[in-house]
C-alpha cells in the first residue's frame, strides 16, 4: 500500500509528471497506490496556535491521516525552493503530522514516541542544479529536514531520497529519462 503525496502547488508542474511515473509503475505491478494532491486541497496552512491550542482539522487533512495510517510506503514529490519546501508542502506536514498521531512527547522527557512506525519512505526533489552540487555545496538541508527531522522523527524508516536536477534548461530527452528513473523506482515500490 502506497501513498504518493504530491507537493508542488502547481499541478502543471513536472513535479506531477514524476509522481505519475512512480504511482502508474507501482500500479503496474498490483500495488495499491493512493494519490494526495496537495493543490488540490482546500485547508489553512497555518498552525495557528503552534501546540498550545488545538486547530481542528478540515475534512481533506482527516483523510490525509487516514491514508497515512493506510499506507506501508510514502512517497513525497516536491520541488526544492530556497533549499526547503514550498509552503503549501510545510503548511500540510505542520497541520498533519500532529502530537498524539504521529508522535507524543514523553511526560517529563525531551524524548518521544514514533507513532508511525512500520512504514517506509521515498522522498523525490527537483532542484534546478545538479543533485551532487546540492548534497556537496549545501548539504541538502530539505532532504535532511525531511528525511530526519520529519519521516525518521515520526518513524517513517529507513527513508530514501532521490534528487532529480537539474529541471531548469533540461531537455526532453533528459526529462524523460528523470521520468524512467522515477518509473523504475516505482515498480520495485523502494
Amino acid at each position: 500500500r502506497i501513498l504518493v503525496i504530491h507537493g508542488h502547488p502547481d499541478s502543471e508542474s513536472f513535479c506531477t509528471a514524476l509522481a505519475a511515473a512512480y504511482r502508474d509503475a507501482a500500479r503496474a505491478t498490483g500495488a495499491e497506490v493512493r494519490d494526495l494532491v496537495l493543490a488540490d486541497l482546500t485547508f489553512e496552512p497555518n498552525l495557528r496556535f503552534g501546540y498550545r491550542q488545538r486547530t481542528e482539522l478540515e475534512p481533506c487533512l482527516i483523510a490525509a491521516q487516514a491514508d497515512l495510517v493506510w499506507a506501508q510506503h510514502v512517497v513525497l514529490v516536491h520541488p526544492v525552493w530556497w533549499g526547503s519546501v514550498p509552503g503549501l508542502l510545510k503548511g500540510f506536514l505542520d497541520r498533519v503530522l500532529l502530537p498524539g498521531f504521529a508522535f507524543k512527547k514523553r511526560p517529563g522527557s525531551v524524548w518521544w514516541d514514533k507513532l508511525l512506525t512500520g512504514k517506509t519512505g521515498r522522498i523525490i526533489s527537483t532542484l534546478d542544479q545538479p543533485g551532487w552540487y546540492y548534497r556537496m555545496r549545501y548539504g541538502s538541508p530539505s532532504s535532511k529536514a525531511l528525511k530526519r527531522l520529519t519521516f525518521e522523527f515520526c518513524g517513517i524508516a529507513p527513508t530514501r531520497v532521490t534528487l532529480v536536477g537539474p529541471i531548469r534548461l533540461s531537455t526532453d530527452q533528459t526529462r524523460a529519462a528523470f521520468l524512467d528513473r522515477i518509473a523504475r523506482l516505482g515498480a520495485s515500490h523502494r
